[in-house]
């Protein structure tokens, strides 16, 4: 059910929020990650094998360990982007947005009229399955739900100037690895050629007054970011958390038997 949005609060407070990409399709995962203190999850309908039934349990999981629900959908479209918000999630993070008619599409999508075009139905889960007052849940999802532009690519970052003037982009999200592609250095996310351009998205968020993202897999990018400006941190993905634990425990014990 819609319900006031933490990470919205966080960021408009001007501080910064952390969560992970979520792969795992086991609630208890998501549970785990709040109860561990991250601000926010990002449940993965783009890469992985999560569907809009299963990312509804994922949601409910979220809510039980008091952390916010981003739903990254497939893409830029209207009927995923319904479906997840929908379904309970707090904010939608959406792909692929190159343009200023990108990101108006992706807010028109994800709000009702007046500020969008979303399609109308309070026989759902985020509206209590009817038992919230219509026009009440009408204005406060309007009101609560986190819509986030996830630039990939050089083209996103050129338009960025035009693309901050879209009225309700809560997060531009900057793509490290994808915009290390674009700039064709593929998985160079330190590239002089990748950082200038992040940097530059960087100040011209800033400038605009609008949250800016990005995706780090370690402390010390979360740092570097962090002390540029970046408010929201997505910091790696649950798999990879768990493999990179599992891998220090087996070398640290594999380390005591070699001493032996």
């Amino acid at each position: 059910m819609v319900k006031e949005n933490k990470l919205k609060k966080i960021l408009k407070e001007n501080n910064v929020a952390i969560g992970p990409f979520m792969k795992f399709t086991d609630p208890a995962a998501i549970e785990i990650t709040g109860f561990a203190g991250f601000d926010f999850v990002i449940i993965d309908t783009e890469h992985g094998p999560i569907s809009v039934e299963t990312a509804q349990n994922l949601i409910r999981a979220a809510e039980i360990a008091e952390i916010t629900p981003i739903v990254r959908v497939r893409e830029n479209n209207s009927s995923l982007i319904l479906r997840a918000l929908d379904v309970g999630a707090q904010g939608v993070e959406i792909p692929q947005i190159s343009t200023k008619e990108d990101a108006l599409r992706a807010v028109e999508a994800a709000k009702f009229s007046p500020q969008g075009e979303r399609g109308v139905c309070r026989f759902v889960r985020a509206a209590g399955y009817s038992s919230l007052e219509r026009f009440k849940y009408f204005k406060f999802s309007n009101k609560e739900v986190t819509v986030i532009a996830h630039i990939e690519g050089v083209e996103g970052v050129e338009n960025l100037k035009n693309i901050l003037t879209v009225e309700g982009l809560d997060v531009i999200f900057l793509g490290p690895y994808d915009l290390s592609s674009s700039c064709g250095v593929t998985g160079q996310i330190n590239h002089p050629s990748v950082i200038k351009k992040m940097k530059e998205a960087v100040k011209l968020s800033r400038e605009a007054d609008v949250a800016i993202g990005t995706f780090v897999d370690s402390v010390e990018d979360g740092k570097k970011w962090i002390d540029a400006g970046v408010q929201y941190i997505s910091f790696s993905v649950d798999v990879g958390i768990f493999y990179e634990a599992c891998c220090r425990i087996v070398k640290n014990l594999r380390d005591l038997t070699i001493s032996k």
